[in-house]
């Protein structure tokens, strides 16, 4: 297979247990279409989740794709200001020289974005019980709306 950017026989390498199909002349990278679903895999959500938000702000790409000849489509990852290019026929990612590194740094930055997401979200849990006297049914949250109860007279 030929890279897209310039034409050098592509060569196969392995990272994080992926195999990359290589340009030594540009430093790009192609990566089979499961395989970047294999890199997305590592961020906890459905299937469908991860294709349905992973491109944004498509494109026409000036490159074509390596396998079919098609020409292939740019787009925003993630949203990110990174631009990749894609075969439409779902060949696969066309990863430009430091583009691998950015797309491990989004899919990390997204798992520590998630993880904050959880703890905030079970230290807001942890305040509303507290509000609500827990299991006691007492508390703060119950002080303040005992002062609104109607009494019996």
């Amino acid at each position: 297979m030929k890279c897209p950017r310039d034409g050098t026989e592509l060569i196969i390498e392995h990272h994080h247990g992926i195999e990359v199909d290589h340009c030594p002349t540009c430093n790009g990278r192609w990566l089979d279409h499961h395989e970047l679903d294999e890199l997305e895999a590592t961020v906890p959500s459905t299937p469908e989740e991860r294709r349905a938000t992973v491109q944004y702000a498509k494109i026409q790409s000036e490159l074509n794709c390596p396998k079919c000849g098609k020409r292939m489509t740019a787009f925003n990852y993630r949203a990110y200001d990174l631009e990749l290019d894609t075969c439409e026929d779902e060949h696969g990612f066309w990863l430009d020289a430091g583009e691998g590194g950015r797309v491990r740094d989004i899919i990390e930055e997204r798992i520590k974005g998630l993880s904050r997401s959880a703890s905030a979200e079970a230290a807001w849990g942890g305040f509303i019980d507290g509000l609500k006297g827990g299991s006691r049914g007492g508390g703060v949250w119950g002080q303040v709306t005992g002062l609104f109860k109607r009494r019996k007279r």
